[in-house]
Parts: structure tokens; sequence; C-alpha cells
């Protein structure tokens, strides 16, 4: 996988992050995920912000590792990276407003606009379910 977890410095450059309402959104999503998974903020590459770690197996026999949850603030919209998916998580995502959403991904205009509770349990459910599929 190209994209790996190294040792660049995080708030580098999410301090590099513009328009700054962007900065400013990025910062409290990391907040947030900091806080609730207890794991320090790493680089994935050059623009992925991730937290924690699993190492995974297709049924090929490639493996490799990847962040159990992070996020990466692109122009068009913050991205949240919910690794496990959106299955069975219709009633949340109904709470938590208007963002779009990917396989995996969940495209965040502004972080204003949506439930931050909704959007917690969103991510605490998401890392039980890493937990249960790829115990620490």
């Amino acid at each position: 996988m190209k994209t790996q977890v190294n040792e660049k410095d995080v708030a580098h450059f999410l301090s590099t992050v513009e328009p700054k309402a962007r900065r400013d959104d990025a910062l409290q999503l990391m907040s947030l995920l900091g806080d609730l998974c207890g794991w320090p903020a790493q680089m994935w590459g050059d623009s992925i912000v991730g937290f924690g770690s699993y190492r995974y197996q297709y049924a090929s026999g490639r493996s490799g590792d990847w962040m159990r949850i992070g996020f990466s603030p692109r122009k068009s919209a913050l991205v949240l990276y919910v690794m496990d998916g959106f299955s069975e998580r219709e009633q949340l995502l109904e709470r938590l407003g208007k963002p779009k959403l990917g396989k995996s991904c969940l495209y965040i205009k502004r972080l204003k606009e949506l439930d931050i509770l909704a959007l917690t349990e969103l991510i605490e459910a998401s890392l039980a379910r890493m937990q249960e599929r790829y115990p620490e």
C-alpha cells in the first residue's frame, strides 16, 4: 500500500490547511477522535491524520496495516474515514445531518452543520466494531 504511517508532524500539517474554517474543523475533529479513542494522531501519507492501526489480510494473502479511524482535510470537504463502513447505522446517519457518504468515507462540508452527538456515537460504534474484528 502506498499510504503508510510516518513521522511527519500532524500539528504542522494541520496548520497549513486552508481555508481557516476547514482548519478549525480539522482541529476540532482531531480533538474529538483523540478523546474518543485514546491513541495519538499520526500522519498516514501526506494528508491523512489517523488514529490506531490494525493488520488486515485478504483471501489472496496480501496484507497490510491501516488506521482504525482517521480524517483528511481536502479542498472540497473534511473526509472522515470510518473503516468499518456505515451498515446498520441508518438511524445515526439520519440524525447526523446531510453529509455525503462513500463506502467508508463521510464527506463533511462544515462540522457545525452536523449533530455532534450523533457523530460521536457513530465514531464510538465504529471503534467498537473495529475492536471486535481486529482485537489489539
